[in-house]
């Protein structure tokens, strides 16, 4: 534990993660709770912060480019016929409490706030868990309310006319290295293969480290993942891929990722394996 903005995640006693509640951000980034670093057992950082490439990219978390018009994930807005725009329209993500705090996780309530007021309610849940001596896995689920009182919407460039872009709901900015990281699921090599696609699981192999993303739920296998590695590395899963995703007032919408975070360069079969044990822990 540390205070009352950040805490630090541990497995087994050793530090894996810090979690920062209150960050002190420009408006411009759409500011918001996340997760740098995160590490491998061995010490390995896998995460990055406002890198240059993406200024707006803060770890792990939860981010969305459009919820009826306004940016929670920061940077620029795609509008169509137009391209990337600045645009006085970014939201933040306030936390309010914790229902759940401790060194393995914590289960906390959030608000997303825009111009108009409070939008969305969220009920985020992450958790720590030790599953070999050289990987651990980290539980992140978060369940989105419209509390606004009027139907939403939630979007991504791809919605809004950028083909391939629809990014928005989890997202990983990982460790950005010399050689793009490796891809693949239980079926697809490449990011081309892999970008755009539902999969069960989804790998990205670094110099020294593997992460496994795993569709946790029915509703999140239902998801495309969005991928990047060359320009950036990147894991996302999409909740907005073809066509923008409505929010009636007063329904929620719920998601669930686990990640594992190991140390080396995993195989499909040992992926594969520590994607179903990380599901079912």
């Amino acid at each position: 534990m540390t205070g009352n903005d950040s805490m630090v995640l541990r497995v087994a006693g050793r530090p894996v993660g810090r979690y920062v509640t209150r960050p002190e951000l420009p408006a411009r980034l759409s500011p918001r709770p996340y997760l740098h670093p995160v590490t491998t057992l061995a010490g390995t950082a896998v995460t990055e912060l406002s890198p240059a490439d993406h200024t707006h990219h803060l770890g792990v978390g939860v981010a969305v480019p459009d919820v009826e018009g306004f940016n929670f994930w920061g940077g620029r807005t795609y509008v169509r016929d137009q391209g990337p725009t600045e645009l006085d329209n970014h939201g933040a993500q306030r936390h309010t409490a914790y229902h759940r705090r401790e060194a393995d996780g914590f289960t906390e309530e959030l608000r997303w706030v825009a111009a108009p007021g409070e939008l969305l309610r969220e009920r985020r849940t992450v958790t720590a868990t030790a599953l070999t001596d050289g990987a651990w896995a980290l539980d992140l689920a978060f369940a989105l309310t419209n509390v606004s009182g009027r139907p939403l919407s939630v979007g991504s460039p791809a919605t809004n006319g950028r083909p391939g872009a629809a990014y928005g709901g989890f997202f990983w900015r990982a460790r950005k290295e010399d050689a793009a990281p490796g891809v693949f699921t239980e079926a697809a090599d490449g990011t081309d293969a892999v970008h755009g696609h539902t999969a069960d699981w989804v790998a990205l192999a670094g110099s020294a480290w593997t992460l496994v993303f795993a569709a946790a739920t029915e509703a999140t296998r239902r998801d495309p993942w969005f991928v990047r590695t060359e320009e950036y590395p990147g894991v996302g899963s999409s909740l907005a891929y073809d066509a923008r995703l409505p929010v009636p007032p007063g329904k929620t919408v719920e998601r669930r990722v686990v990640t594992v975070v190991a140390d080396g360069r995993l195989d499909r079969r040992e992926a594969a394996a520590l994607a179903a044990k990380a599901v079912s822990a």
